[in-house]
Parts: structure tokens; C-alpha cells; sequence
């Protein structure tokens, strides 16, 4: 008889959102229906310009190729040029994926990282970075902290600013001091930038590791991912892409090209145009900080703190109390929240409170939470 197959999610984390069902159920119960708040999806529409450059595409009978079309790496450089200050960029520096959650569940392995290696991520992050470590049978390590990492060398170390989920801005010379502390151990620097155009706090504007203020005039051992989900209501459309180190990039394509990992041609040319078009972002970012605006003053009438917040789509909330106890209070009102403690340990007093449901809804959570 063969050996069974399977035994690569015994190596995984629990999803955490199946912990949330009863909690949804309860919020579901409410008589005017649950605000579901708990995850960052856009709700808005798709903007015109990018749905007319898909039709426009749409006749697409060919193969794409994995390294991607020239027009659509060229607008992720100038969208990085005009928007964030970075320069240096050639077309071998940027590889356009199918959504950025795939590519950092599979950064790891697609990167030869394995057993005995360790990886690096946040002390409160997204649960994909522990997902892709523990996929190619590596450790991880959740710290903040590099004097914590001790003398072992990391062969990846995540960053994530914007956060997900505290919305906190790491300023340009603490992102400098993690830039030398990887390049002086060989350590490859990976910068999660999906929340790069959600800040609002003008004070404190996000920066990217690519720009020359944090790195110099060399993108060597760097790589950043960005994505159009948020910032261009695309999360349907799986656009998002890899920039940085040529030579780290040359070996991701390498790979990508024997898995037959490519993007499909239509969602390209939108990329493209999304990402030529600074209105409509603009716009976005506008109906957010309104919504944000609003129901942070709810919350903070209601008894929370919300910390950090200062970019990103939510509010990390907290009553002082173990988070599944907000959970819970909220639920009873009709909504729902995603308990700090998916992200980390350190988040178990916490709740993060996303900005993404559309108006009627968000007006309607102000109105619980004021009630």
C-alpha cells in the first residue's frame, strides 16, 4: 500500500477565523443584520478605468509569460517613482504575481528556505508569514526586536508597515537600522507594503524600504510587496507584485516559471492602468478616512482606545479587557471584530476593527455602538 498522502497541514497554525463562527452567528442575529468588520475586504466598486482596460483585454487566447508584461513592470516603477520617492528601478527588479498572500505563503520555499533555517516576522503580523515558514519547514521567530534574534542569522526577516493589524508607520531610521542589520549578516530584508497608500496621519506618512533615504542607492538584499486590493478595490482581480534585488527576483522568476506561475494577461493590462491612475485613488482613500474618522469617535465613545491606527484599514481597539470578551460585547450589538490574538500573543487585550464596510453599514455600527 502507498504511504497517504497528506501531512503538510499538520505542520500548519489552526485557521484562526473558524474560531470566530459562534461569534458571527450571534452578530448575524441582530435585527438589522450583522457589520461584519472582521476582515479588510474592499466593498466599493471596482474603478472604471481599471474595468475598461480588463474588457479592452479580454481577447486574450495566448499563455502570459511569468516575468510579466513590460507595460504593467514599468507602471509599478513609475507608480513607486511618483508616489513614494523611488528611484534605481529597472525592469528586472519587478515581477507581477497573482495577489501578495500567495506570494508571501510561498516566498520561503520558492526561496530554498527549509529545515534549520529561520524566518523572522513581527511580533503581531499577519498569520500568513508563520503559514509560508512553516510550509517550507522552517522556524519562525516573532519579535520586534533584532537584539532578541540573538546570533543566529535569520535567512528572512518580514517587515510589515503600514501593519496588519495595528496600522503602526515604522519611520525611515528605524527601517534604516533593519536595512544594515540584514545586509551586514546576509540576511534577505522582505518589506510587506500592501497598506502603503492607507495613511493618514500626515505626520507620519509610511515609507518605503525601497526608497533611497532608508536603503541608498542599492536595492542588494531587499525585496518589497504591494498590492492593488486595497488601494484600488482590486481584491477580486489579484494584483500585486515583488520589487527590489534583481538578483533575488532572477531566482523567484527561475521558479515561478518551472510552477507555471503567472498572471493572467487581462488582469495585467488593469494592473497597468490602476496603477497610472492616481484619482481614483485618491478618491478611495478619501471615502476611507471618513469612515475611519467616524467610527473611531464611536468606539472611543463607547469605552475603547484604539493605538496606533495611524495607517492601514483598521483600528486596534482595546477595553482594557482579554480580547475574545470585546469580541463577544460586540457581537452582542451585531458586530463583528477579529480578536487581537490571531496576530500574536500580544494582541490578547485588543481587537482590530476594519474601515471597509460601505457607509450604510459603518453608520449603522456607529448607531450600536453610541446606543
Amino acid at each position: 500500500m502507498p504511504a497517504p498522502l497528506g501531512g503538510v497541514s499538520a505542520r500548519l497554525p489552526d485557521f484562526p477565523w473558524d474560531k470566530l463562527t459562534s461569534y458571527a452567528a450571534t452578530a448575524r442575529a441582530h435585527p438589522d443584520g450583522i457589520v461584519d468588520l472582521s476582515v479588510g475586504t474592499p466593498v466599493d466598486p471596482t474603478p472604471d478605468v481599471v474595468a475598461d482596460a480588463l474588457r479592452a483585454a479580454a481577447d486574450s487566447p495566448g499563455y502570459p509569460v511569468t516575468i510579466g508584461l513590460v507595460e504593467t513592470r514599468q507602471a509599478v516603477i513609475d507608480w513607486l517613482g511618483r508616489r513614494f520617492g523611488v528611484r534605481g528601478l529597472g525592469l528586472d527588479a519587478v515581477l507581477p504575481v497573482v495577489g501578495s498572500k500567495e506570494l508571501i505563503a510561498s516566498m520561503a520555499f520558492h526561496l530554498g528556505v527549509g529545515p534549520g533555517d529561520l524566518v523572522v516576522h513581527p511580533e503581531l503580523a499577519y498569520p500568513t508569514y508563520e503559514v509560508g515558514t512553516a510550509l517550507a519547514g522552517a522556524r519562525s521567530l516573532a519579535t520586534d526586536s533584532l537584539t532578541a534574534i540573538g546570533p543566529e542569522v535569520p535567512a528572512i526577516l518580514w517587515i510589515n508597515s503600514p501593519s496588519n493589524p495595528t496600522g503602526r508607520v515604522l519611520g525611515v531610521e528605524h527601517l534604516k537600522k533593519v536595512v544594515e542589520w540584514c545586509r551586514d549578516r546576509g540576511t534577505l530584508l522582505i518589506s510587506d507594503e500592501c497598506y502603503l497608500e492607507c495613511a493618514w496621519d500626515p505626520d507620519n506618512l509610511p515609507v518605503s524600504v525601497l526608497h533611497p533615504d532608508v536603503c541608498g542607492d542599492s536595492h542588494e538584499g531587499i525585496l518589497a510587496i504591494h498590492s492593488l486590493s486595497k488601494q484600488s478595490n482590486l481584491g477580486g482581480y489579484r494584483c500585486a507584485s515583488v520589487v527590489g534585488d534583481p538578483a533575488v527576483v532572477k531566482e523567484l522568476l527561475a521558479v515561478r516559471k518551472n510552477l507555471g506561475l503567472m498572471m493572467p494577461g487581462p488582469q495585467q493590462h488593469a494592473m497597468a492602468a490602476a496603477l497610472a491612475d492616481d484619482e481614483h485613488v485618491d478618491a478611495q482613500h478619501a471615502v476611507y478616512a471618513a469612515r475611519r474618522v467616524r467610527l473611531k469617535a464611536a468606539l472611543e465613545r463607547a469605552g475603547f482606545r484604539v493605538d496606533h491606527s495611524e495607517a492601514a484599514l483598521y483600528l486596534w481597539s482595546t477595553r482594557g479587557e482579554p480580547c475574545w470578551e470585546t469580541v463577544a460585547w460586540l457581537a452582542e450589538r451585531g458586530i463583528l471584530a477579529a480578536p487581537g490574538d490571531f496576530y500574536g500573543p500580544a494582541g490578547a487585550q485588543h481587537v482590530r476593527i476594519a474601515i471597509t464596510a460601505t457607509d450604510e453599514r459603518i453608520d449603522a455600527a456607529i448607531a450600536r455602538l453610541d446606543a
